[in-house]
């Protein structure tokens, strides 16, 4: 299930509450923006009372918090079953830039616009939890990266350090690109970069 919400009126209204106004959320604040979409559209799309969206969230930024965890783990599922195909640490990293390409690449109702948690980020204000859940993400898709790297040059340390942060510069660079000319070419081709110079260490 993405953004999209696959699946249709019939399917979606026998999930609980919860489930459709988050899936409900996921398709409005990625297609429309956070600060645009109002509880109402929310709870009409959901199909379910206003009331219904309080007794599951304590207020609209506990809502937009919990679809930031969302996305979070919809790409860590991504990153793991593309994990799961890897050879080794080099294709540990590739994975990575994978599940970014696997992601740009769902049916978005107006098409794709990039990172859902940084588009989300750009429109809270500093010191929101939100953006904390986003910094969170992107500093465990480095330490993902840094991880696969150690693996790949144990004795290396400091490079393995250095080259996951250009690598995490490289595919968030990548994302925004994609994200503003709507598709994944940007991605493709930060993987093959990533590739050529993790070929090179």
């Amino acid at each position: 299930m993405t953004e999209t919400g696959a699946g249709t009126a019939g399917p979606t209204r026998r999930r609980p509450a919860r489930e459709r106004l988050l899936a409900a959320a996921a398709r409005r604040f990625y297609a429309d923006g956070v600060a645009a979409t109002g509880i109402d559209t929310i709870t009409a799309e959901a199909g379910v009372a206003k009331m219904s969206l309080y007794n599951n969230f304590s207020s609209k930024a506990d809502l937009v918090k919990a679809y930031l965890d969302a996305r979070h783990e919809e790409w860590l599922g991504l990153y793991r079953s593309r994990l799961e195909r890897a050879q080794g640490p080099r294709g540990g990293v590739l994975a990575v830039f994978d599940a970014y390409a696997d992601h740009a690449a769902f049916a978005y109702e107006h098409g794709f616009r990039g990172c859902g948690l940084l588009n989300a980020a750009a429109e809270l204000p500093a010191g929101d939890e939100g953006r904390a859940v986003v910094r969170r993400h992107k500093e465990e898709v480095e330490g993902l990266i840094a991880g696969h790297l150690a693996d790949l040059l144990p004795a290396r340390p400091e490079q393995a350090r250095a080259t996951a942060e250009h690598l995490a510069f490289l595919l968030e660079g990548a994302m925004a690109r994609a994200g503003l000319e709507g598709e994944g070419t940007r991605l493709r081709h930060a993987r093959a970069l990533a590739a050529d110079l993790l070929d090179r260490l």
